[in-house]
């Protein structure tokens, strides 16, 4: 009888894609907090970022309960207080608003 061989599990096919470099801005907590979570994961801020959006495209919760302890200490560490009924009701403060306005048009005046 010949002795039956395990199959090794492939590893899944890499998705080539196109990637571009953005500059958002965020919340200053919020991104401490996710980035931490991405070092927790030891992967980029930006791979973390991908998973979440594309788990939240197909209806899909992107965090084991583990991580969400993970995300829990994290808030606490970093002291973010917001949850998601603040989404879509966040706003600067006016001096900071009016900073990054004034220091925009101010570099945009010098271009040569």
């Amino acid at each position: 009888m010949a002795a039956s061989k395990k199959r090794r599990a492939e590893p899944p096919a890499g998705i080539l894609v196109e990637r571009v470099q953005t500059g958002i801005r965020i919340e200053k907590r919020l991104l401490k907090v996710l980035k931490g979570l991405a070092e927790y994961h030891d992967m980029t801020l930006g791979d973390l970022l991908e998973g979440i959006v594309l788990h939240a495209f197909d209806g899909k919760h992107p965090f084991s309960e583990e991580t969400r302890r993970r995300i829990t200490d994290l808030k606490r560490i970093y002291q973010l207080d917001l949850d998601s009924s603040a989404s879509h009701r966040l706003r600067e403060r006016l001096d900071e608003a009016q900073d990054h306005s004034t220091s925009h048009r101010i570099s945009a005046g010098r271009k040569k």
